[in-house]
């Protein structure tokens, strides 16, 4: 099984919408209208309820075509089996963890704040090549720092869309910041 990971791009956007309307969600159905719109969303939670999986369809295409919204998918075999979408912090309208820490960052500071992976294809690896991934190229972009945002406590794979402490632990991230539900972590790219 070769796994192969390509930085989201408008040349990739039938790919992109091929994994979100037919792959990511066939075991959580319930969760299939966010396209990873939630953390572009720029108005409250309430009003994000109500948003219609037609409407986060045509933002995530209108962000991708502006390159607005960035990531990378992977693939095995032409198909997409897996995504991560990560950014410079500044774009993201909301995060897991208020972004307003202590500590003053020098350089530009990128955020993960969602792996997913198709059900068939999770615990082989590609969680982990999307990370790799995103960090050498975000390096290669000039980015000082990496930051991700994992739920705590003993989660489904679904629920740990964010990743797992455990994957970050393991590339270098550590934990700067804690809430009841977050970590905060982050790693160096100098």
């Amino acid at each position: 099984m070769e796994i192969s990971v390509k930085p989201l791009s408008s040349k990739l956007i039938e790919d992109f919408l091929n994994f979100f309307d037919n792959i990511a969600f066939t075991d959580n159905p319930d969760w299939s209208k966010c396209y990873c719109q939630f953390y572009h969303f720029t108005r409250s939670i309430k009003k994000w309820k109500k948003t219609t999986k037609e409407q986060n369809r045509n933002s995530a295409k209108t962000l991708i075509e502006r390159e607005k919204m960035n990531g990378f998918l992977a693939f095995i075999d032409n198909e997409p089996v897996g995504w991560c979408n990560v950014n410079s912090k500044d774009v993201y309208d909301k995060l897991p963890v208020d972004s307003k820490s202590k500590d003053t960052l020098e350089g530009k500071v990128a955020s993960i704040v969602c792996f997913l992976i198709a059900p068939a294809h999770r615990k082989k690896g590609i969680a982990r090549k999307l990370l790799k991934q995103a960090t050498k190229t975000l390096k290669e972009r000039g980015f000082a720092w990496i930051e991700a945002y994992p739920r705590k406590g003993d989660l489904s794979d679904a629920h740990s869309y964010h990743g797992p402490v455990s994957l970050f632990t393991s590339e270098g991230f550590s934990i700067v910041k804690e809430t009841e539900d977050f970590f905060m972590m982050r790693k160096s790219l100098f």
